[in-house]
């Protein structure tokens, strides 16, 4: 059996025995609240308790290194998408330490993508189209200042409103602790008071 009949297979016994009944809410965030984090396995169950939200709490955005890469991408109009159209009011970007993409090596996916069966051709082809495969396959060397550059880059978006908050945290991915890297409260007083002094 492979991993679409397993799952099939789950599902209708899950729909069957109503099991759904329990998690059912609106699509609107109880909390207020709208997450980007990692894609990695290990915060699947993980991260949600360690936040402390369930089904209908928040909007959870999940990619390879909760990164926020392009200004005008999916990610930035989910979290937009999110805070106009789905009433959440304040944003949470959450990497993890130990992430995966900061391990990652643009020519070592191309060796692996040419492995996989991508030719050299598509490959040249991509890059003589303007596409800069390496940064669009590179991770990061610091995960910190990962996640200092995604909020400022989502905090200084001009279609974020200037009442939403955007806070910075990483998580262990063993133990669910949290850290604080980007306090959005501490950010929007300093930002308050500059614009509040005299020039």
């Amino acid at each position: 059996m492979g991993m679409l009949d397993e799952i099939l297979t789950h599902n209708a016994e899950y729909v069957a025995t109503r099991q759904y009944e329990a998690l059912q809410t609106d699509k609107f965030p109880d909390k207020g609240l709208a997450v980007l984090a990692c894609m990695d396995a290990r915060l699947v169950e993980l991260l949600p308790q360690a936040l402390g939200i369930r089904n209908g709490d928040a909007k959870l955005i999940k990619n390879a290194g909760a990164l926020v890469t392009a200004p005008w991408g999916s990610v930035m109009r989910s979290l937009l998408v999110a805070v106009y159209a789905l009433r959440a009011e304040e944003i949470c970007v959450i990497a993890h330490y130990d992430c995966g993409m900061s391990a990652i090596d643009p020519s070592e996916i191309l060796a692996q993508a040419r492995q996989r069966g991508i030719s050299d051709d598509v490959i040249r082809t991509l890059r003589v189209s303007g596409i800069d495969l390496d940064g669009f396959l590179k991770g990061f060397a610091n995960v910190e200042e990962s996640v200092r550059n995604t909020c400022t880059l989502v905090r200084q978006h001009p279609l974020l409103p200037r009442d939403v908050p955007v806070h910075g945290l990483i998580i262990d991915p063993s133990t669910g602790r949290l850290d604080t890297i980007v306090n959005g409260y501490t950010v929007m007083a300093a930002e308050n008071a500059t614009e509040a002094s005299p020039q």
